[in-house]
């Protein structure tokens, strides 16, 4: 799959050269051509090339590593008949300038935003609740971290999942593109908790689970409630 990514920022160069990687044709897009073309070389990755946006937007998976804040849908909009049925894969987080809070309201995410803007343009919301640090060190001890996946149009997203093999990452089915506001808000969440305790950027999601068969009973207080005379 070829994949034009929009930005050559931390987020925007880890990408490139992860999907490039994992055996796609990748174009790193920028409006300044010379700094894209000096990190390629400097990555030096097959399927990897350097371009400008509209090489970048020739692509049929499309990845702008922009925030909302610099512009973005200022960005995007003109371009509604070139993006038309394209898959859009939204990583952002709408942070405002000291990453403290969100220029959105609780009751949209940035996804949506992107959605609305764009409304013939297949949006999936990944990479939100990774940070950039990750990509050059994704393992934490045999731990596989996750990405979360949402948007409302299932083929997209399986699409977008389907990219991510051979990429040191777990690839979650979200749901729909609403669910976007619950990841934006997590990786605020994380960001704040994360400074805390020393560990940020270096940190990220797992799902831990166990398969749980309807009626089953818990193994502990179920033997006890089991039992003659057990809690009530």
């Amino acid at each position: 799959m070829k994949i034009g990514i929009l930005g050559t920022g931390r987020m925007g160069v880890r990408l490139a050269a992860m999907y490039a990687r994992a055996g796609h044709e990748v174009v790193l897009g920028s409006r300044d051509t010379a700094r894209a073309r000096g990190i390629a070389a400097g990555l030096d990755l097959p399927g990897l090339a350097a371009g400008d946006y509209d090489q970048a937007l020739d692509a049929p998976v499309v990845l702008p590593a922009i925030f909302l804040r610099d512009g973005l849908l200022t960005l995007l909009e003109p371009l509604r008949a070139t993006l038309a049925g394209k898959i859009l894969i939204d990583i952002t987080n709408p942070f405002n300038d000291d990453y403290s809070d969100f220029i959105t309201p609780w009751d949209t995410s940035g996804a949506e935003r992107i959605a609305e803007a764009l409304p013939d343009t297949r949006v999936v919301g990944a990479f939100k609740n990774v940070w950039w640090e990750v990509f050059d060190a994704p393992d934490f001890g045999g731990l596989v971290s996750d990405v979360y996946v949402v948007s409302d149009d299932e083929d997209a997203k399986r699409r977008v999942i389907g990219l991510g093999a051979g990429t040191p990452f777990r690839y979650v089915d979200a749901g729909r593109l609403a669910n976007a506001r619950t990841v934006e808000r997590m990786t605020l969440l994380s960001g704040e908790l994360g400074t805390r305790l020393g560990y940020f950027p270096r940190m990220n999601y797992t799902l831990l689970g166990k398969t749980w068969r309807p009626g089953q009973a818990d193994d502990t207080v179920g033997a006890l409630i089991a039992r003659p005379g057990g809690a009530e």
